[in-house]
């Protein structure tokens, strides 16, 4: 049996990687690929993706525990992927996951099979975005076009998606890579 992959997404606030995932969930099949939940120490009524709220008290309990595979801190919240992802892994499923460009360096040294997919949009767009979304203040948005602009990745395996125009374009590329088939392309040149 192949072993699955860890399609680790990633891109600044706003980018719309709820929306591409949400996209390939809908349109992917269950034996092609399992997308996970976050833990996540931010309440489930915040708005945003669907994620399983941790108490602060409890999240720590379950990392000492060992129960995460994955985890990171990022705008004052805590965040975790369990460790089922494994388990689905070996039973060779693709596991998509949303993850933290900060963290993809800690994140690949545990996962050899990571593939990182990289959201990108035009800065007017990301600021329209955040700005709908009503979670942040202008300094706050600021703040994170700043930083997404700032922000450099890299991985030799990086994918890369432009999500400036319609949601569709941008989910079939994600499906794609699903697939394996973005990553066959580019081994084959």
């Amino acid at each position: 049996m192949t072993h699955g992959k860890l399609i680790y997404v990633i891109g600044p606030s706003g980018c719309g990687k709820d929306s591409v995932m949400g996209y390939a969930r809908e349109s992917c099949p269950g034996s092609e690929a399992i997308f996970t939940h976050r833990y996540i120490t931010r309440s489930a009524d915040a708005g945003g993706e669907n994620h399983i709220f941790l108490h602060p008290d409890e999240f720590q309990a379950r990392l000492e525990r060992g129960l995460f595979s994955l985890n990171w801190d990022s705008h004052g919240f805590r965040y975790a992927i369990g460790r089922e992802i494994d388990m689905w892994m070996e039973a060779g499923f693709n596991v998509v996951m949303n993850g933290s460009r900060a963290y993809l360096p800690e994140a690949s040294l545990r996962y050899q099979n990571i593939i990182p997919v990289l959201i990108n949009v035009e800065t007017p767009i990301l600021k329209e975005r955040l700005i709908a979304r009503g979670r942040e203040s202008e300094t706050e948005i600021a703040r994170r076009l700043e930083r997404a602009g700032a922000y450099e990745v890299n991985h030799t395996n990086l994918e890369l998606i432009d999500n400036s125009g319609e949601l569709p374009h941008a989910g079939q590329q994600i499906l794609q890579i699903i697939r394996g088939k973005r990553m066959a392309m580019k081994e084959a040149v």
